[in-house]
């Protein structure tokens, strides 16, 4: 789990002035909080509606006929992406009623805190602008560009499909996907992350829609052959070096090679938020 990067330190109050500034204190805290779940709520579904646009062009603007546009379409609606925003965005990327969007795919490379790896998927209409998003992003955040396939061998495209543990077991998912090509089955959240060839994705989602199974995405992800351990000071840095990177709304998907320990874990979410 993420921490935050902010430490708290108390300040002790004038006798008198303590339950007024405590309330003041939790109102704005509050509000910007609020502020921030917004604006990070708009750049996420800017980012689903991106990838609905560039399915419906590249497999047209049939659902049960792209797979693609499906996992989509799905994953926005979980994430409560309004239906209209989701026709639309089907519209303009089969150009129905005018011409279809157009996006430049560009993965960048690099290494962030204490050479963790970085893979930098993004999808613009402005190269230049993306180039330089991302190479800002890391360099103010302790971090550098890398040369092309100095990172990107250390991962493997795949199949990668989130199951929720509501309703059902880590049996019931393994049985479901054994025979359609799964190559494992994994803890996700609070839930199970099921692995496959980036080519078996559609026949494996498709055997846990048959035994009524239900996922909340699936999506072809980089997935990094060796992990690297990190402590709790590096990953804080990773996570603020992720968070810059995706403020950006030409970054699509950021991948990495750390990983924590439960220690690690359980450091970070007793941060402060």
């Amino acid at each position: 789990m993420r921490g935050s990067s902010r430490t708290s330190v108390r300040r002790a109050h004038p006798p008198g002035k303590i339950e007024r500034m405590s309330g003041h204190s939790k109102w704005a805290t509050t509000k910007h909080k609020k502020a921030v779940v917004d604006a990070r709520r708009a750049k996420s579904w800017a980012k689903l509606i991106k990838n609905i646009e560039v399915a419906a062009k590249l497999g047209g603007p049939d659902l049960q006929g792209n797979p693609t546009l499906f996992d989509a379409v799905l994953k926005a609606k979980k994430t409560s992406v309004p239906k209209d925003n989701i026709d639309r965005a089907i519209k303009r990327g089969a150009g129905i009623g005018g011409e279809a969007v157009e996006y430049s795919s560009i993965m960048y490379e690099g290494y962030g805190p204490n050479g963790v790896a970085f893979l930098i998927e993004c999808l613009t209409d402005n190269k230049n602008r993306a180039a330089a998003e991302v190479r800002t992003a890391l360099s103010r955040n302790g971090g550098t560009l890398a040369d092309p396939g100095s990172v990107a061998y250390n991962f493997s495209r795949k199949g990668v499909i989130v199951v929720p543990s509501e309703g059902t077991t880590e049996d019931d998912v393994m049985l479901a996907v054994l025979e359609a090509g799964a190559e494992e089955v994994e803890p996700h959240g609070d839930g199970f992350g099921v692995i496959t060839e980036a080519s078996d994705l559609v026949s494996v989602r498709t055997a846990l829609q048959d035994a009524g199974i239900e996922y909340d995405s699936a999506d072809v992800e980089f997935v990094p052959s060796l992990k690297v351990e990190v402590d709790a000071d590096t990953a804080r840095k990773v996570f603020r070096l992720i968070d810059a990177l995706e403020d950006s709304d030409d970054v699509q998907n950021v991948y990495t090679n750390f990983d924590l320990t439960p220690e690690v874990q359980a450091e970070l979410e007793n941060d402060d938020e």
